[in-house]
Parts: C-alpha cells; structure tokens; sequence
C-alpha cells in the first residue's frame, strides 16, 4: 500500500517513513502543501499523513482542496497545533484522524492500520504467532487463548514485536516506534518492559539477543 507524508521537518518525515517502510508501506514525501498536492494528482495514495503547518501551502488548506475535488484517500492529521479548536475544524473539515505532537511511532501505525481497516473491512484486525495473539481492534492480548491485562504500553510494545516475528529489533528501533522519536534511546526502559511482558506472557515469550536486542518468539 502506498502512503503519503507530507511533513516539513526533514527528520520527523524520516523517521515516520522507516517506521512505515519497516511495516511493508511504499513510501513518498513532500516537504511542504504544494509538493503534496501535486503528488496527489499525479500518483494514487492509501492513505495520507499531513501536518498543518507547511509552507507555500497550509495542511488546512491541502486538505480542503482534496475533499473539494473528490479525493476520498484517508487522511491523519499529523500536528503540533493541539487546541480543541484545530481538532474540530480539521475534522469537520474532512480528515479521518487528528494526531498531535510530539507522537508514538506505535499509535501511529496502528492509527494507520485502523484507518485502512475501515477502508478494506476485510483485513484482519488479530495477528497471532506461537501461543500469542493481539487483536489490534479489541486492544486485548491472549496467551494460548486466556485474556492477559496489559497496559497500553506494553500493548504497543508486544504488538511492535508481533509485527517482526523472529526478527532482532534493537533498543533504539524499539524505543522510536513504541515510545516516541524524542525519548532517549540510551534508556532501559525496553528491558523493564521486557520484564513486564514476560511476567504476564511466559519467560520464553520474549528473547534477548546479547548486543543486538530483542527477538519476539510467540
């Protein structure tokens, strides 16, 4: 699937393209309400992540001409402007969704999986992998079929690991998608969550990987 940010900051623009990429998203960029608009006639789009305050062209107003020629391509909102005010009128005004900065990479893909889900119901909202399954829907967790109570955390940091079974994700890559691009990757705040997760879900749940990270086993 293919999605557009449209995003002036250069290094929130990257990171929200890895984090989508590393979910199997082809990505394109526009620096600023111009570019973006340009690139929506020329190529098609899932799904749209635009920030408001963009030059040449406002978000408020990229997103007005889409709704204004037709384009029915969902749209998150991606903003530092968080008055309740600016939530509304860009509702109202036709964006699906209204996320505010600074953000969780996590909630944002997952706001993006919702947002395609309500385009496509036929994609699944449960993913399941060994003994463990999360329905990304419900918010629920289950290990081999019994309810487990997680935090929503821990929720977004079971479900970041879930999407890359088997796979080594690092500290840093970890903290970026479940805790945001401005927390300190030098942290142990993975490994407490880590300890979390394998207190509620099995010892066995959960692999480190000396010097390199964290391997969801299931």
């Amino acid at each position: 699937m293919n999605v557009l940010v449209v995003q002036d900051d250069a290094r929130i623009a990257s990171f929200i393209r890895r984090g989508l990429e590393a979910e199997g998203f082809a990505v394109r960029t526009a620096s600023d309400g111009a570019e973006g608009l340009r690139l929506t006639e020329s190529s098609d789009f899932d799904l749209i992540i635009l920030d408001l305050v963009l030059p040449t062209v406002t978000g408020e107003e990229v997103l007005t001409r889409l709704r204004e020629t037709g384009c029915v391509v969902p749209v998150i909102v991606l903003t530092a402007k968080d008055a309740i005010s600016d939530r509304v009128a860009n509702l109202d005004a036709g964006a699906d969704d209204y996320v505010t900065k600074p953000f969780s990479l996590a909630e944002l893909l997952a706001r993006v999986r919702a947002r395609l889900r309500a385009a496509d119901q036929t994609v699944s909202t449960k993913i399941t992998h060994g003994r463990v399954t999360v329905d990304v829907l419900a918010r629920e967790a289950l290990i081999e079929g019994r309810s487990v109570e997680l935090t929503s955390r821990e929720f977004a940091l079971l479900e970041t690991m879930m999407h890359h079974p088997g796979q080594v994700l690092s500290q840093p890559q970890l903290i970026d998608q479940v805790w945001g691009y401005d927390h300190d990757t030098r942290s142990n705040v993975v490994e407490v969550y880590v300890g979390y997760l394998r207190k509620k879900l099995g010892p066995d749940v959960v692999e480190t990987v000396r010097g390199a990270g964290y391997r969801f086993r299931g």
